[in-house]
Order: C-alpha cells, then sequence, then structure tokens
C-alpha cells in the first residue's frame, strides 16, 4: 500500500459509522500534508557479502541489496567498503582522502611524501549525478613508510629493530600508519584519510546509498567482500566524513543503532592513543576491533563477550571455570562493553564479523548460500539477490556471525550458539593466562 492509498484508507475509516461521532468530530481528516516526510529514527539499514572462497564479484550485488532498503535511510549518508579491489598494489596502503580545497590538499601531498614513498596516486573515479552535489577533492594514494626503522627506535616499539621477524615489522608498520592517521585527521585542517588498508577501500559521501554507488561507479569494482550502509543520522549532523562505513588500516564498520556508552568507550580506547575526529559514535567501534584484535590478540570468537557481554547474573549461573574467565573479562575490558541498541558489520582482509546488542533491539539477518554468506538489516534484503538460499537465520543478542577467507589459515566458521562452543573453550585456552592469574582466577 502507498502513502497516498493509505491516506484514503485512514479517511475512509474516521469517515466510516464504525468511528464514534463525538472522536470523529474531534478529529481532523489526514491529509497527504500532515504526513511528515522523515522516516522513523529506528533506520539505517546494513548489508554485507563474502565469497569464503575468495572470489571476486562487482557492486551490484550489494548495490542491489543495499537499496531494497532505500526507506531506512534519509539521504544524509550512504556508503561502500570493498576488499579485493587494488591487487596490483595489494602490499601498499591505499589511502583516500576528502580535501575541502586545493590548498589543504597541497599541504597533505607535502608531509605524505615527508612520511610515505608513493607509488602512485590519482583523483578517485566519479561519475557526474544530479542528486550529489558539493562533493570534497576525492583522491587516493599507495603509499608505505619510508623511515620505519628510525620510528621504532625513537618509539620503543622493538628494542631490536636489526633483526625483527616478519610479524613484529609489519606490527611496527601498523603502528606507524595508525599513529599517522590518528594525529592527522585530529589535526588536519580541511583534509581527512578515511580509508587505510591494502586492497581494500572506502567509497561515501552524502547521498542515498544508490546514488553513492553510482558516484563512486562501483558497479566497475570487483571484491571479493563488500559491506555497505544506508545512513539515518540521529544525533550527529549528515557529511561525507561521517558517512559510513568508517575505515582505520585494514578495518571497516557499518553500524545501525546508537551507541550509548560513546562517552566511556572513546575515552578507553584514547588511552591507547585512539583519537575520534569524526563527530559519530560509530568511530569508536573500528578503534575497539583494532586495539582489541590486532594490538591484544583477542580472539574473534571472545570479542562478542567483551563488546556485547553477558548481565552478571547470566554470569553467575555458568560453570565456575567459565564464570571465572567471563567475570576476568569484564574486569579488564569494561570499559569497551558497548550499550545501547546496535547490530554491526565489521569487514577486515581475512573476515566478515556480524554482531547484535546482547537483547537484540536491532534487526540482523543472515545467510549463506554455496560460498557467499549474507548479513543484512532485513531479510528482503538479501532475497533480492538471492532468492533461495540454503540457509537463512536471525542471530540471538550478543551472537556473532563470523566468515573467514578460506586459505589464509583460519577456520571458516558460520556461528550459532551450538556451533561457537568449541571455538569459545579453544579461544579461552588461548587467552593470556598470566592476565589471568593477575587477577587471582
Amino acid at each position: 500500500m502507498d502513502q497516498k492509498e493509505y491516506i484514503k484508507k485512514i479517511n475512509s475509516e474516521f469517515n466510516s459509522s464504525k468511528v464514534n461521532g463525538v472522536f470523529k468530530n474531534s478529529v481532523k481528516n489526514f491529509r497527504e500534508k500532515d504526513i511528515p516526510d522523515y522516516k522513523i529514527p529506528s533506520g539505517c539499514a546494513i548489508f554485507g557479502i563474502i565469497d569464503e572462497n575468495g572470489k571476486i564479484f562487482d557492486g551490484r550485488m550489494i548495490i542491489d541489496g543495499i537499496t531494497m532498503m532505500h526507506d531506512r535511510s534519509n539521504g544524509l549518508g550512504g556508503g561502500f567498503a570493498a576488499y579485493g579491489i587494488y591487487p596490483e598494489y595489494k602490499d601498499k596502503y591505499a589511502f583516500h582522502i576528502f580535501y575541502d580545497d586545493s590548498i589543504a590538499r597541497k599541504e597533505t601531498e607535502i608531509f605524505l611524501h615527508k612520511a610515505f614513498k608513493i607509488f602512485y596516486a590519482d583523483e578517485i573515479p566519479t561519475k557526474k549525478i544530479p542528486s550529489i552535489a558539493n562533493s570534497p577533492i576525492l583522491a587516493r594514494y599507495f603509499v608505505f613508510p619510508k623511515n620505519i626503522y628510525s620510528d621504532i627506535e625513537e618509539n620503543n616499539l622493538d628494542n631490536n629493530n636489526i633483526n625483527m621477524n616478519d610479524e613484529d615489522l609489519t606490527y611496527a608498520q601498523e603502528e606507524f600508519v595508525s599513529r599517522f592517521i590518528s594525529n592527522f585527521n585530529s589535526d588536519s585542517n580541511g583534509a581527512y584519510i578515511i580509508s587505510s588498508g591494502k586492497n581494500m577501500g572506502i567509497f561515501k559521501g552524502v547521498g542515498y546509498p544508490e546514488e553513492i554507488a553510482e558516484f563512486y561507479k562501483l558497479d566497475e569494482y570487483k571484491a571479493y567482500l563488500w559491506t555497505s550502509h544506508g545512513r539515518f543520522p540521529t544525533n550527529s549532523t549528515g557529511w561525507w566524513g561521517g558517512a559510513h562505513p568508517f575505515g582505520f588500516l585494514n578495518w571497516s564498520v557499518v553500524h545501525n543503532g546508537e551507541i550509548s556508552s560513546y562517552g566511556t568507550n572513546k575515552r578507553f580506547v584514547s588511552g591507547f592513543g585512539y583519537k575520534c575526529s569524526f563527530s559519530t559514535d560509530t568511530e569508536v567501534l573500528a578503534y575497539l576491533f583494532d586495539l582489541l584484535v590486532r594490538k591484544h590478540k583477542i580472539s574473534l570468537y571472545l570479542i562478542n563477550y567483551i563488546l556485547a557481554a553477558p548481565l552478571w547474573d547470566e554470569i553467575e549461573i555458568l560453570p565456575d571455570n567459565i564464570k571465572e574467565f567471563l567475570k576476568a573479562l569484564r574486569i579488564i575490558y569494561g570499559r569497551a562493553l558497548v550499550n545501547g541498541p546496535f547490530s554491526i558489520i565489521v569487514a577486515n582482509n581475512n573476515f566478515m564479523y556480524a554482531l547484535n546488542d546482547r537483547i537484540k533491539l536491532r534487526p540482523l539477518v543472515a545467510a549463506k548460500k554455496g560460498s557467499l554468506t549474507f548479513v543484512s538489516s532485513e531479510e528482503s534484503a538479501i532475497r533480492k539477490v538471492c532468492s533461495s538460499p540454503d540457509i537463512i537465520w536471525s542471530p540471538g543478542g550478543g551472537e556473532p556471525v563470523i566468515t573467514f577467507l578460506k586459505g589464509n589459515g583460519l577456520e571458516k566458521q558460520i556461528s550459532t550458539n551450538d556451533i561457537n562452543k568449541n571455538n569459545f573453550f579453544e579461544a579461552i585456552n588461548e587467552f593470556d593466562k598470566n592476565t589471568l592469574a593477575l587477577l587471582g582466577s
């Protein structure tokens, strides 16, 4: 039923004999102008697809899926993240940067040349469309840190910078880049690095998702993992940098909901050097994942027990070994607990991760078809692009859906409460026992 039919139906009911006469006379007939032109603010749409075999596919599927949920956003933000799109520069950091003007661009490029070797740079290809106006200058750079060893020495990242193994060197490079981005975005005047991972890119702006997709010509890109977002901002302004996804290194996050614990979460990550610069709560989620997974090496199978931790009374009735472990997690990472209604999709080069808040105040649906895994705000979006999935389900509150890319040494997993039990116990065994010992557990 469209809007005009709905108005006629309501008017008919008010004019019918079924409506009490007193009530009828006290209420005006509904008119088209009486219905506001905004949507219900429980909106925002999220949609993600990964091919676990690493097979790349163009952007039409992700565009069709997110477009199906058009009415969950209001045109103040749309965006996409794509993984596997820059194979010719797959070992370089791909910086996507928004500039307010050419002066900001010139100053930034001088700054970039000092810190990085730039292998290639150009403007991000776009298409002129009537609905997208006043876009910033959009440029991309494929870079690699120049003086990583001197940075290691100056910042005590490693006390043996001559015989570093590959893992230590990669960590040092990531730390260099992460600090550069945090400082740049917090101090910069008129320029923002909105994407900074390897072999991936974020494309976002002010507009509906399908408009942003057309603007960036995303049907011409091919990726093995796509995420997307249609924005309905409730507590922040709609601007190009504030649209989702939010990116940091190889991470990207799309989010539906509201993080009421943002202040606590922001203070927690700031203690580790992260700076929130985009004036919206979703940004802190990218930093939480970077801190917990990349820096603290916490298993993905445990992240939900930190971000969407069980209630204390639920923990108390568990077996002693699990109870003490979950208590320890809550004590150590209490300020990383995310309160408020949310559903999120977090992506990295190796996996896609989806999670609801612990009492499921925002919708999240998952499905699988062959090597493809889908997560979405609505089932209709999945069925739009995959009419007959092998399995489709609605994950419970605080229950993650995780799909790993095959061939990278990580186990592929579609998690439910039953399937995830073994992984949970394995993750407990791998957790830092020294930390638990300090807590007396």
